[in-house]
């Protein structure tokens, strides 16, 4: 099946940080994780709000860091709400990004202040946020999965059969 997300077994599937595809442009790799943070069919899903709100502030974290900065090509949610896709160069792996993706989630979990570009001229639904909530939720996934990181956090359950 050439779409990954569809031959993996959600049944199965756990929140953590996956490798979702890796794509050659030019002499370079891209590679796309699937940060899952809730377990799908399973947990309820996130509101848009804080879909929204996430990538806000991951898209920030990691476009303002002196090192992952010019790593960082994209950041956006799942259509599902179950969590994010997260684009870096580089052929990379779940364990190259386990630290500074939990460095995020603790800066999410932790932000105060104004939601980054939340204001009409800078956002095209800049009143769809929750940072509340999207605390709540940053350390929840902080706090039970990426405290560890185990290969059910790290490789997906493929489709049988």
């Amino acid at each position: 099946m050439d779409v990954t997300s569809f031959g993996i077994d959600h049944d199965l599937l756990q929140r953590g940080i996956y490798v979702s595809r890796k794509d050659e442009v030019g002499t370079g790799v891209l590679t796309t994780f699937d940060v899952r943070m809730k377990e799908p069919n399973r947990e309820m899903v996130m509101d848009t709000s804080v879909m929204h709100t996430i990538e806000h502030l991951m898209a920030t974290f990691f476009r303002n860091h002196p090192t992952w900065a010019e790593q960082t090509i994209y950041i956006g949610p799942m259509g599902c709400r179950t969590g994010m896709y997260v684009i870096f160069k580089g052929d990379l792996a779940p364990a190259d990004v386990w630290e500074i993706t939990k460095e995020s989630f603790a800066y999410m979990a932790s932000f105060t202040g104004e939601i980054p570009a939340a204001k009409a001229v800078m956002c095209g639904n800049y009143l769809d946020h929750n940072l509340e909530i999207t605390k709540i939720e940053c350390k929840k996934f902080l706090d039970e999965v990426m405290s560890q990181m185990t290969e059910a956090n790290t490789v997906y359950p493929v489709q049988q059969g």
